[in-house]
């Protein structure tokens, strides 16, 4: 069952050489995203990976093009969709002197829903910090926190925009279980990220985007078979990293 269909999608910025003329950030993409399957979004820096991502939940206007989530229109009927996904990121800032518990309560309030914030932070492995403040967390227990306020209304999608950055290779395969978890309890995952390791052990399927259009969209298994089956001086065949390079001819960060 698709869950979010994207149709001809377009975003348009002024030109950076010339503010008269407009650029497309993100030029007449097409996606359908099955219910319950983690779909991530690659492409380096300026690719137009994140404003999609942004007029998919309804946080930037969409010059072109339509997205529906769960059959409702992302363009008229902002609110209701906002009610069923949960958005975490890349940088949050918080009410410095309320703790995580409090914050959570805020924040549920904002739904008009009520939580059990032991039970949500249990959920991301920070039970025994409910009474700690913001900036007493860690980076990894940052991006786990913002990811327990996306959950406050246990949204049927999670949006998550380079959840890995910046995290140390622990903090980050901990990440990587808890998307798989609420993946595995029905939850429809959307990510980007930079990290080819993650696409490809995360993703059941894969766009790359390039210069704001997708270039390519498959299973990472596909996508490796059809763009990079035999790389040099590896064992069997390559992985998304080289599918990646041989699409675009750059890396990620370029």
């Amino acid at each position: 069952m698709v869950i979010i269909e994207a149709t001809n999608l377009e975003k348009h910025y002024p030109s950076p050489e010339d503010p008269a003329k407009t650029f497309a950030a993100v030029n007449k993409i097409n996606l359908s995203i099955q219910s319950e399957e983690i779909f991530g979004l690659l492409g380096p820096n300026g690719a137009g990976k994140t404003t999609t991502l942004e007029m998919l939940e309804g946080l930037t206007s969409i010059d072109k093009g339509n997205v529906l989530i769960n059959g409702l229109d992302v363009i008229t009927q902002p609110y209701e969709v906002k009610r069923i996904i949960g958005v975490q990121l890349q940088s949050n800032e918080y009410f410095d002197r309320l703790n995580l518990s409090d914050l959570l309560i805020l924040f549920a309030s904002l739904y008009s829903t009520s939580i059990d914030p032991k039970a949500l932070l249990a959920k991301v492995d920070l039970e025994n910090k409910i009474n700690a403040l913001p900036n007493d967390l860690s980076g990894g227990q940052k991006q786990r926190f913002s990811i327990a306020c996306a959950l406050v209304n246990n949204p049927k999608i999670l949006f998550l925009d380079e959840p890995t950055t910046g995290l140390d290779p622990q903090a980050k395969r901990n990440l990587w279980n808890l998307a798989k978890t609420l993946n595995e309890e029905g939850m429809t995952i959307v990510l980007t990220t930079h990290n080819m390791e993650e696409a490809e052990y995360l993703c059941d399927r894969i766009a790359i985007m390039d210069q704001g259009s997708i270039i390519a969209q498959d299973t990472p298994q596909q996508l490796i078979l059809d763009y990079a089956p035999e790389p040099p001086a590896a064992p069997m065949q390559g992985n998304i990293e080289d599918v990646f390079l041989s699409l675009t001819g750059h890396g990620l960060r370029d």
